[in-house]
This record gives C-alpha cells, sequence and structure tokens, in this order.
C-alpha cells in the first residue's frame, strides 16, 4: 500500500498517494504503475464538499492578485505626479499660471493639473488596466493603457473644444503621450519584478490540472513553454489508466475526489482539460465546490496558441461559448503596418548610419571581399527578393553550406544553422553577437520586401521544406525581428521556432509589434549566449 500525506498543504512525495480524513482511499501498485487516491472508485461522489476554513497566512497568499494591483495604482498615481510636475516646469510658460473660459470661473493650472491625473487613473481603471487576468502577462495590458489614453485626450480635447478652454497645447501633445509612454515602462519594470517573484514560486497560482491524461499533458507543456505565465502547476487530476508522473508532475487524485486532491495539495486553482467521465453536473457541483473555497477556476480549451484579442465569450441557452476570430491583416491594419515600417525605418537608418558606416569599414580592413551580402530570400505569398546583409562569412561562403550542413546531419531541416560555423570571420562573429550585420535590411523594410517584425526570411530550398501549417508563415512579409528572434535565437528548435511564427501571423496586432521591437533591443544590447 502507499502511504499518505496526512497534513494539508503538505507537498506529495513523488509516486505516493495522499488522503484527507478517511474520504480519500489509496490505491495499490498495480502493473507496475502506482496508483493514486480515490482512481479506483468505480462511482464519482458528487455531494459538495464543506470548504475547509483558511488560516490568513494562506488567504493572504492566494490574494497576491488584489495586492499586486493595489501597488499598480500607487505606482501609476506616482508616475502621472512626476510626468505632470516635470510639463508644468520645463514646457508650461509660468504666465500661465490659470485658466478660464467663457462664462465660468478662473482656476489655477494646478487645479487642471491635479483634475487630469484624476481623469487618468479612472480612465485606467474603466479600461481594466489592472485586471488580475492580464496584469504581468501578454499584451492586453499595455493595450489597455493605450487606448486609456487616447480616450482620455479625445475627453479633453471635447470639454476644451465646447466649454472654449484655454488649454496649453503642450498638455495634449507632450504630457499626454510621455505619460502613456511613462505608464508603459513601469508596468514593464512591475512585471520585471513579478517575474523575479514567480521565479521564487511566489506571487503564482498553485494549480491543478483534471483532465484525461493526454490533454493534461498537453496543458502542461503549453503553460511550461511561457514562464510568465503565473500559473504553478503542483499536480494533476486524471483517470485510474494514468502514470504516478505525467509531465514529471505528480498525480494527485482521481476524478471523483478532485476537490479532496485540491484541499490536500493546497491549491488556489483548478484548471479544466477535459475528460469525457466527467459529466456536465458533476462539472457544476465540482465548480460549486471551488467557488466555496474561494478558488479560480480555468477552463483549458484544446485549442491553444489564440492570443485574448481573438477570444470572445458569447452565453447562449446557458452554455459559454467561446467564438475565435480569424486574423486579418489587410485594409487599415496593413495600412497601419506599413506605415510604422517606412517611417520607423527611415528614423532607424539616419540613427544607425554611423554603426553602419564603423561596419563597413571594419569588414574592408578585415579581408578582401564585398562588405555586402545579397541572398534571395522568399517573402509574403512566395515572392522572392533580395536581402542585404553586411558580410560576415568568407567570400564564396555558400559554396559550402550543403557539405557543412551534410556533416552534422540537418540538411533535411528548414531552419539552416551551422554550428561553430567555421566560415564565419572575426569581425563578422561580432557582427552576428549584436546583430549590426542585419541592419542593411532596414533598407528593405523601407522598400517594402520586408517589414520591421515578422517571421524571419527564409531561402527557398528551405520553404520548399515546409509543410502545411510552416506556409502560414508566408502570409505576412517576413521581418528583422520576430517572436522567435527574441525567444531564444539560435537556441530554439525548428518546432519551437516555427510555433512562434505561427502565433505572430495568427495573432498580430499593432502592440505586440512594438513590444517586440522593445525586446529587440534589450537583446542586441545584452545578446546572451544564443545568438551566434
Amino acid at each position: 500500500m502507499c502511504r499518505g500525506a496526512h497534513a494539508a498543504g503538505s507537498k506529495l512525495a513523488e509516486g505516493r498517494c495522499a488522503r484527507v480524513g478517511e474520504i480519500w482511499p489509496c490505491g495499490e501498485q498495480i502493473g507496475g504503475a502506482v496508483g493514486y487516491a480515490g482512481a479506483f472508485v468505480k462511482k464519482a461522489d458528487t455531494r459538495v464538499r464543506k470548504a475547509p476554513l483558511l488560516v490568513s497566512k494562506r488567504r493572504s497568499a492566494r490574494d497576491w492578485p488584489s495586492r499586486y494591483a493595489r501597488r499598480l495604482v500607487y505606482s501609476d498615481f506616482a508616475v502621472l505626479a512626476a510626468v505632470f510636475v516635470v510639463f508644468r516646469f520645463a514646457a508650461l510658460p509660468f504666465e500661465n499660471a490659470s485658466v478660464s473660459w467663457v462664462g465660468g470661473p478662473e482656476i489655477p493650472y494646478w487645479a487642471l493639473i491635479v483634475a487630469v491625473i484624476l481623469l487618468w487613473l479612472v480612465a485606467l481603471s474603466v479600461f481594466d488596466t489592472r485586471d488580475r487576468h492580464i496584469v504581468g502577462n501578454g499584451t492586453l495590458e499595455y493595450a489597455r493603457i493605450t487606448n486609456a489614453g487616447i480616450a482620455l485626450f479625445a475627453v479633453l480635447v471635447a470639454v476644451a473644444f465646447f466649454l472654449r478652454i484655454e488649454v496649453s497645447r503642450a498638455l495634449l501633445l507632450i504630457a499626454l503621450p510621455v505619460g502613456t509612454v511613462a505608464l508603459i515602462l513601469s508596468r514593464w519594470v512591475w512585471r520585471q519584478w513579478l517575474r523575479r517573484q514567480q521565479r521564487s514560486a511566489k506571487y503564482v497560482y498553485r494549480a491543478i490540472v483534471v483532465g484525461e491524461a493526454a490533454k493534461a499533458s498537453h496543458i502542461i507543456g503549453a503553460i511550461r513553454r511561457e514562464p510568465g505565465s503565473g500559473f504553478d502547476i503542483i499536480g494533476v487530476v486524471t483517470n485510474g489508466r494514468a502514470p504516478a508522473l505525467i509531465e514529471g508532475v505528480p498525480v494527485v487524485g482521481g476524478l471523483s475526489t478532485a476537490v479532496e486532491a485540491m484541499d490536500a495539495v493546497d491549491a488556489d486553482t483548478v484548471i479544466f482539460a477535459g475528460a469525457d467521465e466527467l459529466s456536465p453536473a458533476v462539472m457544476r457541483r465540482l465548480g460549486w465546490a471551488i467557488a466555496d473555497r474561494d478558488a479560480n477556476l480555468v477552463v483549458a480549451p484544446a485549442l491553444t496558441d489564440v492570443a485574448g484579442p481573438r477570444i470572445h465569450s458569447r452565453p447562449a441557452a446557458g452554455l459559454p461559448l467561446v467564438h475565435v476570430e480569424y486574423p486579418v491583416l489587410e485594409g487599415y491594419r496593413r495600412f497601419a503596418k506599413r506605415a510604422f515600417d517606412i517611417v520607423g525605418s527611415a528614423a532607424l537608418i539616419v540613427i544607425a548610419s554611423p554603426i553602419m558606416i564603423a561596419a563597413a569599414i571594419a569588414i574592408r580592413v578585415d579581408g578582401a571581399g564585398p562588405i555586402f551580402y545579397r541572398q534571395s530570400r522568399i517573402g509574403r505569398r512566395g515572392q522572392s527578393f533580395g536581402m542585404i546583409k553586411f558580410r560576415s562569412m568568407i567570400a564564396n561562403a555558400d559554396d559550402q553550406l550543403a557539405s557543412l550542413l551534410d556533416l552534422q546531419g540537418t540538411s533535411d531541416r528548414p531552419l539552416h544553422k551551422v554550428i561553430d560555423d567555421p566560415r564565419i570571420t572575426r569581425v563578422g562573429r561580432f557582427l552576428r553577437k549584436h546583430s549590426i550585420d542585419e541592419l542593411p535590411q532596414l533598407f528593405n523594410v523601407f522598400l517594402g520586401d520586408m517589414s520591421l517584425v515578422g517571421p524571419r526570411p527564409q531561402r527557398e530550398a528551405e520553404v520548399a521544406l515546409y509543410d502545411d501549417a510552416a506556409e502560414r508563415r508566408l502570409l505576412v512579409k517576413p521581418g528583422m525581428s520576430g517572436l522567435w528572434q527574441v525567444s531564444g535565437r539560435s537556441a530554439l528548435s525548428w518546432d519551437d521556432a516555427i510555433r512562434l511564427d505561427l502565433y505572430y501571423v495568427e495573432n498580430w496586432t499593432f502592440t505586440q509589434d512594438i513590444v517586440i521591437l522593445f525586446r529587440t533591443v534589450r537583446a542586441v544590447v545584452a545578446p546572451g549566449e544564443s545568438a551566434h
């Protein structure tokens, strides 16, 4: 027989069972697999268990989203106050000490600034920028902050127009954009702090996954691929045909004892992965028991890699139906992305011109050969174009590629990367590590062959190896940077790279492009070991 773990909240030893009182019987080792609690109970117990009393320390640990949101309120106020203090003394003439309008009183300018700060804080709340489900993860938090700033701008313009208030244009054209950027930067700083806490198993949801073994394995793998998800998977509740461990996570109970398993491991979140044995009536009763424990209920659909803006819930006939929109990068979205590429690439060409001149001189001094390297790549909808780079390899390096790929046994894979490539020059190694060799691609972006952000352009021979899924990379223009470039670069496998590229294609947003560019700057400044 297996041994039990009797104290609530204690960690379960690997391959062992736990029990709560006499309700949760332990199974025996059968067929080489360690049995788990309740796995062999034939009939599910659908009674609603009485919620255990939570001690203050446990309740405080579970209440981290509310505490984190309160800190964001204080942080937002401090950021806005600092921005407007600087604005008052740097951009606003001191003779404009008051503001007035026709038929209204004259009020000091500081009162107007205080009112704008309070309205901004209200807008941040109205747009749910501190919602527990979005803070600390994804781009939706940043998008809502931007929308709140745009809405405040529209309200101030309308009020000033209808009341004929003489408001400084610097307030609308300088203070509001700077304040929005400052808020986004402050949230990013908070997010880095939250990541450090989560790496120490703090400020996370202690979750168990309930469902069939294969579905639970899929959910655990998807969550673990994203370190900032905020979920710490501490157990799996599944049927009696499962092993003792699923993706390294112990099985802590059977489907008939899900509530007891939740109490035993002190979980505050239950993730339903789906199981045929769980009828709608049992699911509803489990939901009641979870609600009585002040815990979180999460339903994980089989459809993954879908971003939040594409998901819409629509209740119908008592069913919480989930609608998933198809990605659309046409019309005004395509125009906005192209306009951003033109303006951004032109500005970056001017800013990076001293670096490009220095790189060209270094390549010429390092040895014979052309400064630039031009190669045919496949772009949007399969159209080829000439991609420009600084030469980082010896002359005629392409002639050696096939033999090097055959030597390391990767000639049949789409992601052609030669490990410890002997063709790279001394200067080229430095240029590659800091992505300086790719700066000439700014001209490709300006001319319309590429975008600042998108899937990495590949050779025709690599595209010929694509399957149906990889073909969807060609729905958008290739980019200088992308999700997989800022998520591991050369250390990623082809499967991980294609997954990230497809996620970008399926879930494009303008905010996501901004975030990727920001992460690109960070990856270039601190390239790490994966850059070569």
